[in-house]
């Protein structure tokens, strides 16, 4: 009988794992062992993926997945043998720098475990908190001081393992062989502690100081359970501190222990190694006495040999790779080969499986000895919440919902703020220009300074309002039920479910979002995700839907909004698609994925993630738009004449010339002179609104948009518009800067109008459409799925580039979704044309 073929409500014993490579590697990292206990909680909507419980926590596997594994309902077999530890010399791996008053700390810890929490909390820092696996993707490092010590805490990605399997993996194995942190704080979900404690084994093998973190202690408490933490710290070596890091529980008793460890005064520290049985010690003795030769001191001093020895026998290819270096490689090579070969016929398995079942058999054998459980069911109002949130009929529904009212308050509530903030910026452009003498520093300051940012400025509350939503649903772990009910969809476009949450983190920003695409273990899904990931709407977009919808939509405008993110996602999955025809098909990766319990978010925690995001946004505008903002004017503002402009001074001088004597002329009654002054001046302001323009399209900004202005006119974009995106190359929000420095002088009679009202007034001054409006509904929608589309920012293409590691990649990302932008533009546009749109 396989998994597959369990019931929902129904539970088994593990009895074998069947499969090669990357899945089996995962599947038993993550529990799936022999002789464990699983049951099926639900079917995903699509009845693909299942959600299982193992080990207390939820686990989600596709079918075909859950067919490689055996099981059968009769009670299992007693667990493998516990053999406990033995100790050796103690204070051997003390890494004490020179300066006592120095403490380097690096958080070590499965994903949802709270280590970024506790990081938050400790250092009073910003960084990202999410109830979903893979929100920390880099190391985030702050510092503060604690009783008189200098401490130094670097928040490592969340990782289930240290082997060569992900990226996040690797980063937490090299980050600890290279920097050496004084201690490892090891933070470990207190009501998952069988799971959690799989990487703590791996830590021991480490040979490094520990402390342990028993985080989500209250939610431990709330089960009922009773646990020895003291006798199991004693029993391991590791001193043992409970906390509730959300709450800033426990942290004082925790960092007290850290110096206590760090000063080698604590009484429980010591260091041990697990007892992984006589046949495998063996093994590891003989293949760690080659390692442990005086010549090659270069490796021995950074990686502890007994570590080595283990994951050699494990075949982990990033250690495998490190011995090549040495001189006694071959008779490594050697020792190792006769071992390997004598372990799997005396236990008739691969190495890693002995080794992994021998870890976990440790785990259930201290657990035995200090865990007594009290089997209370855990988690009730997750499971309440989730037979609504994930139901076959409610979910996708539910989904769309809550998405379309994030769209449509973005409107309500932000509308008042936003236009609080226009006024803030119109009577700063009237009170600056009303104190500068005319010339070009007054024409930077209102024209490229205030115009250019003054638009991008007045978004901020929707900003902060679409943050506040998107912040929600991670926190509260919404966002990983969202993977789990559209896996078997992105699995139809060749994706896994894991790889929405970097597209819904897109919404955000794009480059967080290709980031936060390392916790997907193939390499082609990788990849796929992050050239999808760009058509995701990201909140540099918004800015630019939220002023063409509103200037050109009166009703609809949130189904208008939500009708643009929905064709982002709908291109995601075409062109998904297609580059999974293109790409060779590579080793199947397990849609393996956590389901943590739903919390309810702190307050603290929303508002810090919402303001964080929005601290970002306005140091974007007054770096990289504020920038951008002055180069386009500069552009647009020289040169200053050509022979067209000084024909129209001509005209501008001779028109003052008469004026002149129409006021000096007494000979003329004051009705008449009234009357020919006022035709005189109308003919001047129209000729300095003639001059302007021509002067605007001879600048150099202009004749970039001439130059492309063929390109884009068959979707009906005019030279400003097109200027408009290359700027917004840079980042999305200039575009608005771009067309409200254009656009500013265009209306002679009423300069201090918002950007809406000027871009409603536009009209061709020439050509076939004279007279006609620039902007109409049509071309809004147009220019609207050019910017969903096309080249998303210089920031995306650089980080596209460091994550695949190749410039071909950045390179086609920019080339394709450009010439895509082209193409849905022009057949909207003229498909629109043909139907009698405008």
């Amino acid at each position: 009988m396989t998994l597959k073929e369990l019931k929902e409500g129904e539970s088994a014993f593990i009895t074998k794992v069947r499969g090669r490579g990357a899945f089996r590697k995962r599947i038993i990292e993550m529990g799936f062992i022999v002789g464990k206990k699983v049951s099926v909680i639900r079917k995903a909507p699509l009845r693909d993926p299942i959600e299982y419980c193992l080990m207390g926590y939820n686990i989600s596997l596709r079918r075909n997945e859950a067919e490689l594994i055996e099981i059968e309902k009769a009670t299992p077999k007693p667990c493998k043998k516990y053999n406990g530890v033995f100790e050796v010399e103690t204070n051997k791996y003390n890494t004490n720098c020179c300066d006592k008053k120095k403490i380097n700390i690096a958080l070590v810890g499965n994903p949802n475990c709270g280590k970024t929490t506790i990081f938050n909390f400790a250092s009073n820092s910003k960084e990202r908190v999410g109830n979903f696996s893979g929100v920390t993707i880099e190391s985030k490092t702050a510092k503060f001081n604690y009783k008189g010590y200098q401490i130094s805490i670097t928040d490592l990605p969340g990782t289930y393992s240290i082997t060569s399997y992900t990226p996040e993996e690797l980063y937490v194995r090299k980050y600890i062989f290279e920097e050496i942190p004084d201690i490892v704080l090891n933070v470990v979900d207190s009501t998952n502690l069988e799971r959690n404690l799989y990487l703590t084994t791996q830590l021991i093998d480490m040979d490094i100081k520990m402390v342990l973190a028993l985080n989500m202690f209250d939610e431990f408490e709330d089960k009922g359970d009773q646990f020895n933490y003291i006798n199991l710290g004693k029993m391991i070596g590791i001193p043992m501190v409970p906390t509730v890091g959300r709450k800033g529980q426990g942290l004082s008793d925790l960092f007290d222990r850290i110096i206590n460890v760090f000063e080698d005064k604590d009484p429980d520290i010591r260091h041990i190694h697990i007892n992984y049985g006589n046949p495998i010690e063996s093994a590891i003795n003989k293949i760690q006495k080659e390692i442990k030769i005086p010549n090659n001191i270069s490796i021995t001093r950074i990686i502890c040999p007994r570590f080595l020895s283990i994951k050699l026998l494990e075949g982990d290819e990033e250690e495998l790779k490190r011995i090549e270096n040495l001189n006694n490689k071959e008779q490594i090579k050697a020792v190792l080969a006769k071992e390997t070969k004598h372990l799997e016929s005396l236990y008739n398995e691969d190495i890693e499986t002995i080794i992994t079942d021998a870890k976990y058999g440790f785990i259930n054998g201290a657990l035995k000895e200090t865990l007594k459980s009290s089997n209370k069911e855990t988690h009730t109002k997750s499971k309440k919440i989730d037979s609504i949130l994930t139901h076959p009929f409610l979910s996708y529904p539910i989904f769309l919902f809550f998405m379309f009212i994030t769209f449509q308050t973005t409107f309500f509530i932000g509308e008042k703020p936003q236009q609080w903030i226009e006024s803030l910026v119109s009577w700063i452009d009237n009170t600056v220009v009303a104190r500068l003498p005319e010339g070009m520093f007054h024409d930077l300051i209102s024209g490229g300074i205030i115009g250019g940012i003054g638009g991008v400025l007045s978004f901020l509350p929707n900003i902060l309002i679409l943050f506040f939503f998107i912040s929600l649903m991670e926190d509260s772990g919404y966002m990983a039920r969202i993977a789990f009910i559209v896996d078997k969809f992105m699995h139809k476009i060749g994706l896994h479910g894991r790889s929405f949450i970097p597209l819904l983190m897109g919404f955000g920003c794009n480059v967080p979002a290709i980031m936060a695409t390392r916790t997907i273990e193939s390499k082609r899904d990788r990849l796929i995700t992050m050239l999808i990931t760009p058509l995701m709407s990201c909140s540099a977009r918004y800015t630019v839907y939220i002023l063409l919808i509103s200037a050109f939509f009166t009703k609809y405008q949130g189904l208008i909004l939500f009708a643009l993110y929905m064709a982002g996602i709908l291109l995601a999955g075409l062109v998904a698609l297609v580059f999974k025809k293109a790409l060779s098909k590579k080793e199947e990766i397990p849609f393996v994925m956590e389901l943590p319990p739903y919390r309810m978010p702190t307050p603290k925690a929303i508002f810090k993630h919402t303001w964080s995001k929005g601290y970002q946004y306005l140091k974007k505008i007054g770096g990289t738009i504020l920038f951008a903002s002055i180069i386009i004017w500069a552009l647009g503002y020289f040169p200053r004449s050509n022979e067209y402009t000084e024909k129209i001074d001509q005209h501008i001088t001779v028109i003052q010339h008469n004026k002149d004597q129409i006021t000096k002329n007494n000979s003329i009654n004051e009705k008449q002179k009234n009357y020919q002054l006022t035709n005189l001046s109308d003919k001047e302001n129209k000729l300095v609104f003639q001059k302007e323009a021509i002067r605007q399209e001879h600048s150099y900004i202009g004749k970039i948009g001439k130059t492309i202005e063929p390109v884009i006119h068959p979707l009906g974009f005019d030279w400003k518009m097109g200027v408009s995106l290359i700027s917004g190359g840079a980042a999305k929000e200039i575009v608005i800067s771009t067309l409200g420095v254009l656009y500013q002088t265009d209306v002679s009679d009423n300069n201090n109008s918002n950007l809406i009202s000027k871009l409603k007034e536009q009209k061709y001054k020439n050509g076939p459409k004279k007279g006609q409006n620039v902007f109409t509904p049509l071309v809004a929608i147009s220019f609207l799925l050019f910017i969903l589309i096309y080249f998303p920012c210089i920031g995306v293409i650089a980080t596209i580039k460091k994550e695949s590691g190749k410039w071909k990649h950045a390179i086609f990302l920019a080339v394709y979704t450009t010439c895509l932008a082209w193409i849905v533009s022009f057949l909207f546009y003229q498909g629109g044309i043909l139907l009698g749109f405008q």
